[in-house]
């Protein structure tokens, strides 16, 4: 059978794009992110459950981007590419810059030898050449408390404002010393090219630099407004629990017990859609807050069906997709432990797996001695 003609056909009528939708999902939630900020001008004293409702808010307005990025939003590729931006500069993510990236997770799902997640899931090999130390650290780093606090603030805020300000400060210091030399011809190239390990592209580094100038402006009218402490209080938490939270549904949707995990030889687009991809079962609110991308197998089957089909198309063809991992709110802490690529049988497995595994194997052996 051809996956790919079986799948577009059977998916096709869930790809019909609505603006009305799109525009009143986007507009809708800016109303109520607004009106949140309005509230905590009243009352700046409740900033953290006020901040941690906008979290919720900032993670949709994330999904929403997301969609824009693949198209899928809105029926008109300006509109996607223009609300796209906005809701990258409410999030704090360039968005052109972090859709390039993430397409790169679309085309390699699955291949673990390619594509190691959020969290940088190593292989079963090289966890074992790990020090204890180094083993016991690279667990600490990806507990779901240190990634929804700590790595959501760096995915978020740190690393988009970081690598701009560095590779720009680096990129106008040798534009500035090709001048002082004479060395128009190069200074010129380093204009139109903007070399840097910071980004990959030209056309990258000016989506970086639209983004963040827009968001610093955002960020002097909001300090003028509330003050710079009464400001960022509530804007730091709300965009990084907002990006902590995006991390930790992102991972188990594709970290899961013994998720299909195989090498670039093996590596089947459509099983790992199925295989290794989760359908999350969250309550009706979170969905919303999520933008329904729990059915996260059916984005992956095709990313051309909009967030607001993709429930209809799962009820549709749900006897399709009993092979497809389920998880609940109570299976997120089980499901972040598998951490690790078992190259060997092409899946993931825990720590506590790992390790059974290798003094089970030392068993064997010394029972093979034994009866030698």
């Amino acid at each position: 059978m051809d996956n790919k003609k079986y799948w577009h056909e059977r998916l096709k009528p869930f790809t019909e794009k609505s603006n009305t939708v799109a525009a009143w999902q986007v507009l809708s939630t800016l109303v109520l992110y607004a009106g949140l900020w309005y509230l905590y001008s009243l009352y700046p004293d409740y900033f953290i459950p006020i901040a941690v409702l906008m979290a919720f808010f900032v993670l949709r307005f994330f999904v929403l981007m997301h969609d824009c990025g693949h198209g899928s939003l809105f029926d008109s590729n300006r509109a996607n590419k223009i609300v796209g931006y906005a809701l990258g500069v409410i999030t704090g993510m360039p968005q052109y810059v972090w859709s390039k990236h993430h397409a790169y997770h679309h085309t390699t799902n699955g291949n673990w030898e390619k594509y190691h997640g959020p969290l940088n899931t190593r292989t079963t090999t090289e966890f074992a050449a790990l020090t204890p130390k180094q083993q016991r650290n690279y667990q600490i780093f990806r507990h779901p408390l240190a990634f929804v606090f700590l790595g959501g603030f760096i995915y978020v805020l740190f690393n988009p404002r970081f690598n701009w300000i560095v590779g720009s400060i680096k990129l106008a210091g040798q534009i500035c010393a090709a001048l002082l030399t004479g060395n128009f011809a190069r200074a010129k190239m380093l204009v139109l090219e903007c070399p840097s390990k910071k980004w990959k592209t030209p056309k990258e580094y000016r989506h970086q630099t639209y983004n963040n100038i827009a968001l610093l402006s955002i960020w002097a009218l909001m300090i003028s407004w509330l003050g710079a402490s009464t400001f960022f209080q509530a804007y730091v938490l709300a965009l990084s629990l907002s990006g902590g939270l995006g991390i930790l549904f992102f991972t188990v949707q594709h970290n899961f017990e013994h998720s299909y995990a195989a090498n670039t030889a093996e590596t089947d687009y459509f099983k790992a859609a199925l295989y290794g991809t989760s359908y999350l079962k969250l309550p009706a609110l979170l969905n919303w807050f999520t933008a329904d991308i729990a059915y996260h197998h059916i984005h992956h089957l095709s990313t051309s069906v909009p967030n607001y089909q993709l429930k209809a198309c799962h009820l549709a063809l749900r006897h399709e997709f009993t092979m497809v991992k389920r998880i609940g709110l109570r299976d997120i802490l089980h499901s972040v432990k598998y951490l690790l690529w078992d190259e060997k049988n092409q899946r993931l497995i825990s720590v506590d797996e790992f390790r059974n595994t290798k003094v089970d194997a030392y068993s064997n052996s010394m029972n093979k001695q034994a009866t030698a």
